[in-house]
């Protein structure tokens, strides 16, 4: 099977793009099963037989959409600039950036849920938000020892378990929309609902570490 060079030639480097977009969008409204190859060619202008010559398989071209999203989303991340803010504002300031990709990108929490019933169902295989964890990891770790030592932050935060539970609350109006709209009673994508959720859930996280006197 043939994959996508890292530098591919510019002709072929547009085609993968118009692909890739129209992938992206097809995965994200259809989901893995719904979408059809033949739809993503003929919306990228290319033939159905390239496709698979690229990808060999509509599951490897869905893998390749989400390991190019999850690397444009922990690139963000990782390189947020927060080491000028004090502790508080650094941490409200990633947490708002976690948010904000959701917001800014309407087919992200689509593709995140279908991204994760794709990984719940297949092998275990590196990709970039595997690769780039730690990474992430280091940033939220480095910032809470700082929020410790100022005496802002409780000691003894698992840097882990906290990205992970902030990531899922952050994310959480997105990619379980229909549940938690129902449990809070407006429409957490909405630009209101999208309001009151990224403030509720930024509060909610720091209020759980803050170092109380």
């Amino acid at each position: 099977m043939n994959t996508p060079s890292a530098r591919p030639e510019p002709n072929k480097r547009d085609t993968l793009n118009r692909l890739l977009a129209a992938a992206r969008e097809n995965f994200a409204l259809k989901g893995l099963a719904g979408a059809r190859v033949e739809d993503i060619a003929r919306e990228a202008g290319v033939t159905k037989q390239l496709v698979y010559h690229y990808y060999g398989s509509k599951e490897l071209l869905f893998s390749t959409v989400l390991d190019d999203a999850s690397q444009l989303i922990m690139n963000e991340l990782i390189a947020l600039e927060i080491d000028g803010l004090a502790p508080t504002d650094a941490l409200r300031k990633l947490l708002h950036c976690c948010f904000d990709q959701y917001m800014q990108d309407p087919l992200l929490g689509a593709l995140a849920l279908e991204g994760i019933r794709y990984h719940e169902d297949q092998e275990s295989r590196p990709s970039s938000f595997t690769s780039q964890s730690p990474a992430l990891v280091a940033k939220f770790s480095a910032l809470l020892d700082r929020g410790i030592d100022a005496g802002v932050f409780k000691p003894g935060i698992d840097a882990r378990l906290f990205l992970a539970s902030a990531s899922l609350l952050m994310s959480g109006g997105f990619t379980n929309h229909y549940t938690m709209s129902a449990l809070v009673g407006f429409d957490t994508r909405s630009e209101e609902g999208m309001r009151i959720w990224r403030e509720h859930s930024t509060n909610f996280i720091l209020a759980s570490i803050m170092h109380r006197a």
